[in-house]
């Protein structure tokens, strides 16, 4: 064989050796590349059920959160009718604080010879329904009435008399 024979047969060996290594290179690329394939297909799976599961516990935590609210609005118009007959009650009380005050001031000076009768439309003073009309009619007996210690039958009469007009107005 001559000597280019030769040269060319190194030459084909050598060509064939580089492309067996290129092939083996490649096919090792090829494995790797679809190794990390997987592994990126695999980290999406995770990563889209990580972000589902995300959004059931947004879902989950907005509806609660809903709810809470509600709720809170709910205590809130409770809590503020509660005030709002808390202070009624409290003006209530007032006003008959006032009332039996001026009571007592007024049978404290009528004792002590100032007047004698009471007249009627202080004992119902503060009344605005029939239902407290009624109420404070029978408180006013059982003080009032001549056959108590400290009743007094002119007064009693005032007190009759302004509650059959009062009464009159409501009916």
């Amino acid at each position: 064989m001559s000597q280019s024979m030769v040269y060319a047969k190194e030459r084909d060996t050598s060509y064939r050796q580089w492309q067996f290594k290129e092939a083996v290179e490649l096919e090792h690329k090829k494995q790797e590349l679809t190794e990390e394939r997987r592994q990126l297909d695999a980290e999406r799976r995770a990563f889209e059920r990580e972000k589902q599961e995300f959004y059931l516990k947004k879902q989950v935590e907005e509806n609660r959160l809903e709810q809470d609210k509600k709720l809170f609005d709910m205590k809130w118009k409770i809590l503020e009718g509660e005030l709002k007959k808390l202070a009624a009650e409290k003006e209530q009380v007032a006003r008959q604080r006032d009332f039996y005050r001026y009571v007592n001031e007024f049978e404290y000076g009528s004792r002590f010879g100032s007047q004698s009768v009471i007249k009627g439309e202080i004992f119902f003073s503060g009344v605005d329904s029939e239902d407290t009309l009624k109420k404070r009619y029978k408180d006013l007996i059982k003080i009032y009435h001549p056959d108590n210690l400290g009743g007094d039958k002119s007064t009693l009469q005032e007190i009759n008399t302004e509650y059959e007009k009062l009464k009159a107005l409501y009916e």
